[in-house]
């Protein structure tokens, strides 16, 4: 399972993405911002589909397994501390980039992997 969890963790609760061009996506850098995008909606990728809540609760599943953790908005950033089955993984602070329903989770404060989700 370790090896997935890797594999899981740019909001890890993702794939890491296939590169695409970082112009082409902006930057969302505020929370009310980040919850206009995602409220109401499931973030899905091959075997994920996950909801982030405006109160800021994260649920949902992926790759058979529960998904259930919490976030909030800190300096520019969405952080967010997530279990992933019984595995907690590491806190982690992202950058948030969005392109139509593409929406990509940088790790490390936009230093990391990345991984892209369709908003449905």
């Amino acid at each position: 399972m370790r090896s997935v969890t890797h594999t899981f963790c740019a909001l890890s609760v993702a794939l890491v993405a296939a590169p695409a061009a970082a112009e082409a996506f902006e930057q969302i850098t505020t929370r009310d911002d980040f919850v206009a995008a995602t409220s109401g909606r499931d973030l899905t990728r091959f075997g994920i589909s996950v909801a982030v809540s405006p109160s800021g609760d994260i649920k949902g599943r992926a790759f058979g397994y529960p998904v259930t953790g919490a976030w909030n908005w800190q300096d520019g950033y969405f952080c967010r501390d997530l279990y992933w089955g019984g595995d907690r993984l590491d806190p982690n602070c992202q950058a948030v980039r969005i392109k139509g329903d593409t929406i990509r989770f940088i790790s490390d404060q936009g230093t990391g992997q990345s991984a892209d989700l369709t908003l449905k």
